[in-house]
């Protein structure tokens, strides 16, 4: 009996490691060139690869999804990610922010390491083959530069990602075929994000400061508080703390039409702080000048205050003091989900059992971001892809062994 994996990111790989090294044999099918594409792009700038958090803080990231990726967490989690690149001969290390990385820093030593085991353990890569759907039979149709080609398995993993990223693979194109199956399917939406300010920023920020970064700030979104840096683009704002508020900012957005956050410039400074600092007699000097020299208060957040308050509230110490510590922002409009680090949306997990098999569907499972789960960067994304890849692999093991026996 064969299994089919259908998609060669971390997903796919870790469900066709997984069944592969049980002695299984592995088909991987993947439209694009090559293995991993949106992992080494995801790597370049340095590869994170989990948290080391502990295990409960871990999990709480995965907001109303989390109860299901737990337990996949459980199996395979953060220590247990770690001593996986051991195995590949990549050691890791964890950062000031607790991230863990490579001591190499990048993706491509790890996907070649990983890629030489699974071929050594029997993996069969077939590059440029696009998933199409299923024929009336029950094959796997799949598109190739020399035309459509049918493949049979007994066992069949998707790993088709989401839909961010498209040029890297990831573009939703199997919604539809999974829909036709029965299979119910949460609309595909951008997550860890950026979003569009209401009216754009005006001509002087958006020249100015688009993509200069606001360092050591907080972000307040209702319940969610947290301290960190983003960066402002021409049409709004992205980086790390804006995705790890995107969920709460762009789910406003669709119920109520925008959504508000509050930037505290000076986390480390009490209100009252600040207040005593901007009453403080200035003499001749400008707004510009006082507020560097007594609160060190300059370049893009200065130029903030200046593009949201209006010009008296810069003049009244008391609003101007509030301003500091909670500069109102509305955003509008998430970025276009192809521009998005992830998606949500996906899979719907009541869709899938305990292997995460398809109930409509039996023999066919699904792991990775094509599910409906979603989570924050910072090695939470990549650690619960790789999870629940190994979920499905030993899930599709199960299928086929089971398979096996009756057919004794």
């Amino acid at each position: 009996m064969t299994a089919a994996i259908i998609g060669a990111g971390p997903a796919g790989l870790m469900a066709a490691e997984v069944m592969s090294a049980a002695g299984q044999t592995v088909h991987v099918y993947d439209g694009m060139p090559s293995a991993g594409r949106k992992f080494l792009l995801a790597g370049r700038g340095g590869l994170n690869l989990t948290h080391s958090e502990d295990f409960d803080s871990f999990v709480s990231r995965y907001g109303a999804s989390r109860g299901s990726v737990a337990r996949w967490l459980e199996a395979f989690g953060p220590q247990a990610v770690r001593e996986w690149a051991q195995g590949l001969g990549i050691a890791t290390f964890v950062g000031t922010s607790g991230r863990v990385f490579p001591r190499q820093m990048k993706a491509a030593p790890l996907l070649r390491a990983w890629l030489h085991r699974l071929r050594g353990q029997g993996v069969r890569f077939h590059m440029r083959h696009r998933f199409a759907g299923w024929t009336e039979e029950g094959g796997l149709r799949l598109r190739t530069p020399a035309g459509e080609q049918v493949a049979s398995a007994e066992a069949v993993v998707l790993a088709l990602g989401g839909a961010s990223w498209s040029r890297l693979g990831s573009d939703g194109a199997w919604v539809p075929l999974l829909a036709q199956r029965g299979v119910a399917v949460a609309q595909l939406l951008p997550a860890n994000c950026g979003f569009d300010v209401r009216g754009g920023w005006s001509a002087y920020f958006s020249s100015r400061f688009a993509g200069q970064p606001f360092k050591s700030v907080a972000i307040t979104a209702g319940e969610f508080h947290r301290l960190g840096e983003f960066v402002a683009t021409a049409t709004g704002v992205e980086g790390s703390l804006v995705y790890a508020a995107s969920a709460i900012l762009r789910d406003e957005i669709r119920l109520r039409g925008s959504a508000r956050f509050e930037i505290d410039l000076l986390p480390g400074r009490s209100r009252e702080h600040v207040l005593r600092e901007v009453a403080h007699p200035r003499g001749s000097r400008s707004l510009a000048s006082h507020l560097k020299s007594r609160l060190g208060l300059e370049g893009i957040k200065l130029a903030l205050l200046h593009e949201v308050l209006p010009r008296d509230a810069l003049h009244d110490p008391d609003r101007l003091a509030s301003a500091i510590k909670a500069v109102p922002l509305v955003v509008t409009a998430a970025r276009p989900v192809d521009e998005a680090i992830s998606t949500a949306g996906g899979v719907r997990l009541e869709s899938l059992d305990e292997r995460l098999m398809l109930r409509a569907l039996p023999g066919v499972f699904c792991a990775g971001e094509m599910v409906d789960w979603e989570a924050p960067t910072g090695g939470y994304l990549l650690t619960a892809c790789l999870a629940s890849g190994r979920v499905a692999g030993l899930g599709a093991l199960e299928f086929l062994r089971s398979r096996q026996n009756l057919a004794r």
